[in-house]
């Protein structure tokens, strides 16, 4: 809880008086390993920002963010494939070692040039356009592209690129001169970065510590300490809240909001997160093989009903996988995915369907309302004549040959649809390398004018026909983007950027502020 009286936080930030500005947060869920380019998680998501830095920054405070000086301060094509960047010099690791070049060039390289099987799988989801990084000299560096890249700055913003220490890694285990697997599964428990907080400890899944790291490049970071502690459910949260074991919680659902809302010592702030929860359907299921059963299985779900229900109307119910965030790449017009149970019902009788069980699998608590949504949704069904059931497990099964449906989300892990749908649906992406989704060579026709055009418009004509080809042969539906609230004690000044990717827990310089009565 913040260490603090409330009359004189500000002056005690401002001032940089004795007394510590300390903060606790209630999370509903708390990563098991911190490495940003192995992680692409909704749970990790919120920790990395406040202890790391990417080469070029960007102004969260806007939906669209404009880029800026990151860890580089500058950056220019010198060839249509290669980016050369000027490094800021002073930036110091956690650690104390200095940051230079050599740092830059083995934390892209161990993505770009991914040996470490998790890596790989990242690399190949959104990085997979780039060939190596290289040194020029101490504080330069260039990157080069396998092929003209219309999105360098948005991939160089990434958190699987942000900058690790290339000697500490190293030497964490075996040959210190080698980076090793079990390096990269070391750091992960035993993080170093360069941002405003280090992180102290970490209990895998149940605590994460940060303290404010004085030694930091940019503006200092408000707070001495932050304490991020699991506390699974959401009335333990609240309960923590209001008896001041906790200052900020997540993951508050719009019907709790009530409870925060009647106490005069509480607040809370929200948005429709940048991501979908989604239903997936694994297209090579036998029962799932006609394409018109899952067509099916999609309009039979009134998302709007469960916007209603489940949201009380704030979540954002998507004519097609699309958001604003995307900018010129934003396309409502499209109608992808649509509620009409009628048609649902002929093409269950078009595609013989004879009441085969459909499984619905849900997560227990991980998704706010997941397995409520999965309920209502297998009520859905019923009405059109599909026989689902619901299935409880808390491991992830979307790998799994037998997998029929289940919930999932989609985050926006960049603003562009690359960075959304492109990163699970591409040729080769997740989804198609778990065994549950196919693409062709016309899919990929697409995808390839899509992803590498330079042209906005062409882009937009490209992921037209990829979404039109999501409809006719679905594998999933997104079924809205969940407004999320996180609640904390009045004097606590602190909301979700509108420029972040979903869930980050920012307590940088102009973050975060404290009430003075």
């Amino acid at each position: 809880m913040t260490r603090f009286l409330a009359t004189t936080a500000i002056a005690t930030v401002l001032a940089g008086s004795a007394f510590a500005v300390e903060l606790t947060v209630g999370a509903a869920n708390v990563t098991g390993f911190i490495d940003p380019g192995r992680d692409h998680s909704n749970v990790g998501s919120q920790f990395y920002y406040n202890s790391f830095d990417t080469l070029v920054e960007k102004n969260y405070d806007k939906l669209q963010g404009e880029f800026r000086p990151g860890l580089a301060t500058e950056w220019r094509l010198v060839e249509p494939t290669v980016m050369e960047l000027k490094l800021r010099q002073g930036v110091t690791f956690h650690n104390g070692e200095a940051m230079t070049a050599a740092d830059v060039v083995f934390s892209l390289n161990r993505m770009y040039q991914a040996t470490f099987p998790p890596y790989q799988v990242r690399a190949r989801d959104r990085l997979a356009n780039f060939d190596k990084a290289e040194k020029i000299d101490d504080y330069t560096v260039r990157i080069h592209a396998k092929r003209e890249e219309p999105l360098w700055e948005t991939l160089l913003n990434l958190q699987q690129v942000m900058i690790i220490p290339e000697e500490y890694t190293k030497g964490l285990t075996g040959d210190p001169k080698v980076a090793e697997n079990d390096d990269f599964e070391a750091f992960s428990l035993k993080p170093v970065g360069t941002g405003p907080y280090a992180i102290t400890q970490l209990v895998p899944g149940e605590t994460l510590v940060w303290e404010r790291f004085d030694g930091f490049w940019g503006e200092k970071a408000p707070l001495d300490k932050v304490t991020v502690k699991h506390m699974p459910e959401t009335a333990s949260r609240i309960t923590a809240l209001k008896t001041g074991e906790a200052d900020l919680v997540t993951n508050i659902a719009p019907d709790q909001l009530s409870l925060i809302e009647s106490d005069p010592a509480l607040k809370a702030a929200g948005s429709a997160t940048a991501l979908f929860h989604v239903m997936i359907m694994n297209v090579n299921n036998p029962v799932l093989k006609d394409p018109r059963i899952r067509q099916a299985m999609s309009l039979a779900v009134d998302r709007d009903t469960l916007n209603e229900a489940l949201w009380l109307g704030k979540a954002i119910v998507p004519s097609t996988h699309t958001m604003e965030e995307f900018g010129e790449l934003y396309m409502p017009e499209l109608t992808t995915f649509e509620y009409d149970p009628e048609k649902a019902k002929q093409l269950l009788q078009e595609a013989g369907y004879k009441g085969e069980e459909i499984v619905y699998t849900s997560f227990p608590t991980y998704y706010t309302n997941g397995l409520l949504a999965a309920q209502a949704i297998v009520e859905m069904w019923k009405e059109v004549g599909i026989n689902g059931k619901v299935n409880v497990v808390d491991k992830w099964t979307g790998g799994d040959a037998d997998m029929m449906a289940r919930n999932w989300s989609n985050p926006m892990y960049f603003a562009d649809p690359f960075g959304s749908f492109g990163v699970m649906w591409a040729p080769n992406g997740p989804s198609e390398s778990e065994g549950r989704f196919n693409t062709d060579a016309a899919y990929a026709e697409s995808w390839e004018r899509f992803r590498f055009s330079k042209d906005v418009e062409a882009r937009r004509a490209a992921y037209a026909e990829l979404m039109e080809r999501i409809r006719q042969d679905p594998p999933v539906l997104p079924l809205y983007r969940p407004f999320e609230s996180w609640a904390m004690n009045k004097n606590v000044n602190w909301a979700p950027k509108p420029g972040h990717i979903p869930y980050v827990l920012d307590f940088r310089a102009g973050s975060i502020s404290f009430a003075t009565n």
